[in-house]
C-alpha cells in the first residue's frame, strides 16, 4: 500500500509541476524566467522519494518549451542533477542554491547556444538571469513556502515520510 501511495503522490507532484509551469508559460520559458513550479524541488531535500515526480514533472513541462527536445534533455537533466545534489545540503537554504547554480549554468548555456548569442551579449548575463529567476522561485518563495507548510503536522507527514 505504501508503494502505491508513493507512486500516486509522485504522479500528483509531476502533474502539479507541469501544470504550474505550462499555465504560467510567459514567465516559465526563455532567457528571463521565474518558474514558480521550481519551488517544489525542495521536496527532494526533505525526502528523496519525490525525485521521480519532480523529474517527470520537469520533463512534461518542457514538452511545451519553445526550445523543444533540447530543453527536454538539458532542462530535465539540470533538474535531476539539482535534486540529487540537494541531499548533501546541511539545511534547506543551502539546498535551494543547488538548482540556482545548476540551472543557471545548464540552462544559461543551453539558451546561449540555441539563441546564438552575439558578441555584444553575455553568456554570464544569461546565466545570471536564469540563476536569479531560480533564486526567487526556490530560495525565496520555496524556502518561505516550506517553512509554512511544515508547520502543519499532516503536510509534514506527507512531505517527510
Amino acid at each position: 500500500m505504501k508503494n502505491i501511495q508513493s507512486l500516486l503522490m509522485n504522479a500528483v507532484i509531476a502533474a502539479v509541476y507541469a501544470v504550474l509551469t505550462i499555465g504560467l508559460s510567459p514567465i516559465s520559458y526563455g532567457p528571463i524566467q521565474v518558474r514558480l513550479s521550481e519551488c517544489m524541488v525542495l521536496l527532494a531535500f526533505y525526502n528523496r522519494k519525490w525525485i521521480p515526480g519532480l523529474t517527470i514533472g520537469c520533463l512534461l513541462a518542457n514538452l511545451n518549451s519553445p526550445f523543444g527536445v533540447t530543453d527536454m534533455v538539458v532542462g530535465t537533466t539540470a533538474t535531476l542533477v539539482s535534486l540529487l545534489l540537494m541531499r548533501f545540503a546541511p539545511n534547506v537554504f543551502t539546498a535551494s542554491l543547488a538548482p540556482v547554480l545548476i540551472n543557471g549554468i545548464f540552462i544559461g548555456l543551453e539558451l546561449a547556444w540555441l539563441s546564438q548569442i552575439g558578441p555584444g551579449d553575455s553568456l554570464a548575463g544569461v546565466m545570471a538571469y536564469i540563476g536569479l529567476g531560480e533564486f526567487v522561485s526556490v530560495s525565496v518563495v520555496g524556502v518561505v513556502l516550506f517553512h509554512v507548510l511544515l508547520k502543519n503536522p499532516v503536510l509534514k507527514k506527507y512531505i517527510m515520510d
